[in-house]
């Protein structure tokens, strides 16, 4: 579903990417670990299309969902302005997708409140549905949990289970992994090198 090969991004004279390569199949649920400033946003960003690289292929099969760590809301703006903004965006005829959504992350705010007055929790769980809103084959998911409380946490994973077993493929990038036997396999960003995780507890390598 997702090709990247031989990747190299730099910023001036600082390279960040050195021939990144990966490949995610369809049904496939793959963890990116790496520490802050290791180059996994600015990865996920060149596999979502927003970013180039410097040189290297990057190849998708399917519509994309990505889910940014920064959160792309509008502090004026209400839940339901929100959700009418994506479903215009992704020329949907209907957004019953992203209210289900919502209640699956135990969302219980009112369509009409803005977003100045929700908690940074809160607005994660609005960033994280309205990504997924248009049901895409293709999920990039940037610290998707950050804000989340224990049961939400629980909740995002069940989520992301179920994309896998529809096969859709799941990019879950974060700067820690606690829960490591939840992902099919988990590639290790540093020095601008990925390379998989042989101590994850994951099943099958990709």
């Amino acid at each position: 579903m997702l090709r990247l090969h031989d990747v190299h991004k730099a910023y001036g004279r600082r390279p960040v990417l050195r021939g990144v390569s990966l490949d995610v199949p369809r049904g496939c649920l793959l963890g990116i670990v790496g520490a802050n400033g290791a180059g996994k946003s600015t990865l996920l960003r060149i596999l979502a299309g927003q970013a180039a690289g410097d040189s290297g292929t990057v190849q998708c099969r399917g519509r994309i969902g990505y889910c940014p760590q920064n959160t792309v809301l509008h502090p004026a703006f209400t839940v339901a302005e929100h959700v009418r903004s994506f479903q215009a965006a992704y020329r949907l005829e209907g957004c019953a997708r992203v209210w289900e959504l919502l209640e699956e992350l135990g969302f219980d705010e009112s369509p009409r409140s803005r977003m100045h007055t929700l908690s940074g929790g809160t607005r994660q769980k609005l960033n994280l549905a309205l990504g997924l809103m248009h049901d895409p084959e293709v999920l990039l998911l940037d610290e998707p949990y950050q804000g989340f409380d224990w049961e939400t946490y629980l909740r995002f994973w069940d989520i992301a289970q179920g994309l896998r077993e529809r096969g859709r493929a799941v990019v879950v990038v974060s700067h820690l992994v606690y829960d490591r036997e939840r992902l099919d396999v988990l590639h290790r960003l540093q020095d601008g090198v990925l390379a998989v995780d042989h101590s994850s507890a994951a099943g099958r390598v990709v």
